[in-house]
């Protein structure tokens, strides 16, 4: 049965704020397998590894996966910061990689992209996710997007809704942080455009940008 992995990633010196979810089933419904928190890189390598023993999965995650040569947007920040603002969401759900603030997270997600290739053993689809436009996209509500961060009961209400999209089991977690919702909303993006059924998508454009951007 395929296995689904969302990643929401935070910068290299604060692991803590890590979430990994990983659902199986088929192409109708996933059921949540396993929540890892306050994932360092090693832990992520050695969770792919084990799943790479089995059958091909899909990775879904949540940072900047590469960057523009000389800073400023990827083709696809822009592409889809315009679609979002034109939906609802802030200019600043989508930030440049090479920011000040976001720089160290792109240099993580880098990383961790590039090693879940490596021990993934040809069997790991990696995309990078926005699992608020993942989310946005498929329905969610904009305004319960911008304030999952300071709201617990909205965070419960998109859990709830994931489950309609048939994430089964997400909304059982007890008090769920917002980087569990954005896990979940990586693999759901990730899900989607592993069915060829993403909302939107940033082809990988090699050498510099390796892997998809989808929503």
């Amino acid at each position: 049965m395929p296995v689904v992995i969302g990643i929401d990633l935070s910068g290299p010196t604060n692991v803590a704020d890590t979430v990994v979810v990983v659902l199986r089933g088929d192409a109708r419904e996933l059921a949540l397998e396993e929540v890892c928190n306050g994932v360092g890189d090693a832990e992520i390598f050695r969770l792919i590894a084990r799943y790479a023993a089995d059958d091909a999965f899909v990775v879904g995650i949540d940072a900047p996966l590469s960057y523009n040569p000389g800073g400023g947007d990827r083709p696809g920040d822009k592409a889809l910061r315009k679609l979002l603002t034109r939906h609802g969401l802030a200019s600043g759900s989508v930030m440049t990689p090479t920011m000040t603030r976001m720089a160290y997270l792109t240099l993580r997600g880098m990383g961790v992209a590039r090693g879940i290739v490596e021990v993934g053993r040809e069997k790991a689809r990696v995309a990078e996710v926005h699992p608020a436009a993942a989310m946005m996209l498929r329905g969610a509500p904009p305004e319960a997007l911008m304030v999952m961060k300071r709201d617990a009961g909205v965070r419960g209400e998109l859990l709830a809704w994931l489950e309609g999209q048939g994430l089964a089991g997400v909304s059982a977690q007890s008090a769920p942080t917002d980087h569990y919702v954005a896990a979940c909303g990586a693999a759901l993006g990730g899900w989607g455009w592993s069915r060829n059924e993403h909302k939107w998508r940033e082809p990988a454009a090699l050498p510099l940008h390796p892997f998809d951007f989808v929503a």
